[in-house]
């Protein structure tokens, strides 16, 4: 479930979700409304995971009034698990309030996004590897599930060593406890993307990278890896090969196996 309320403080380089917040703060009660509005649509038997997508982080009391998180825990009462979304700063005592307001089992997703060292100083992102650290451990002893967001072809990465800090990534953030994981690959349209392409800091993704990196991350024994596939036709590639590529990384995103389909031949690629 997508919600619209106000715009996260950190201003990330690569972020686009600003463009479906509020201008202020988010009304008391707005939150609860749209969830259950959005909920009439589902009949049961109910999927087993929520997902409440704010665009910003909910503990952020801006973001989330937390007069409403009662109303929210009891919505999403049918659900099994519940999963939010947080930058790993706003990770703390909030959290634990709504874990124990909810009937099902917390889920926390938190952008770690690179542990390319240049990287991650110019994403503004405001995130020390320190930081996420400690965030994950406290999730960790209170019983509360991990989920990080990696990015794929993060700005000033070079491209030629963009899977390979991907998957050192995806290991870092399975290292410290997260049992899942989301590739992403950064899109542009935000403005900020354009400027550094422009300047040679970005370089978009492909569809192979894409590919590729997940498949190199099957191999990841504690952690479930996924590749984001929101706006995929938006990833440069071979048009030859393109949907059956992306049938590829759909299907190594739903197999619980770590062998993947054999790869595509595709003669206009070799």
């Amino acid at each position: 479930m997508f919600l619209a309320g106000a715009e996260c403080p950190f201003t990330c380089s690569f972020c686009d979700l600003w463009r479906w917040t509020l201008d202020g703060p988010t009304p008391p009660g707005a939150l609860p409304a749209q969830l259950s509005k959005a909920l009439e649509s589902l009949a049961p038997p109910f999927p087993h995971r929520l997902k409440l997508y704010n665009a910003s982080n909910f503990f952020d009391r801006r973001a989330v009034p937390v007069e409403d998180l009662p109303r929210i825990a009891d919505l999403a009462a049918p659900f099994g698990a519940v999963t939010v979304e947080s930058h790993a700063n706003t990770v703390g005592p909030l959290t634990l309030e709504f874990a124990a307001l909810l009937s099902g089992k917390l889920e926390v997703a938190v952008g770690l996004e690179t542990v390319h060292p240049v990287a991650a100083a110019h994403l503004n992102k405001k995130l020390e590897l320190e930081r996420f650290d400690r965030a994950a451990s406290f999730l960790a002893e209170q019983g509360i599930d991990l989920r990080a967001f990696v990015l794929l072809g993060a700005p000033y990465v070079p491209a030629a060593e963009s899977i390979d800090w991907t998957v050192r990534t995806v290991e870092y953030a399975a290292a410290q406890g997260a049992s899942r994981v989301a590739i992403i690959p950064v899109r542009g349209g935000n403005g900020e993307m354009e400027r550094l392409q422009a300047l040679g800091h970005f370089v978009p993704p492909t569809l192979a990278q894409l590919e590729a990196a997940l498949e190199r991350c099957l191999t990841t024994r504690s952690a479930v890896v996924t590749a984001d596939v929101w706006d995929i036709a938006r990833l440069s590639g071979c048009e030859n090969c393109r949907s059956q590529r992306v049938a590829r990384i759909q299907t190594m995103n739903l197999t619980p196996h770590p062998e993947p389909p054999p790869r595509i031949p595709c003669s206009a690629c070799a």
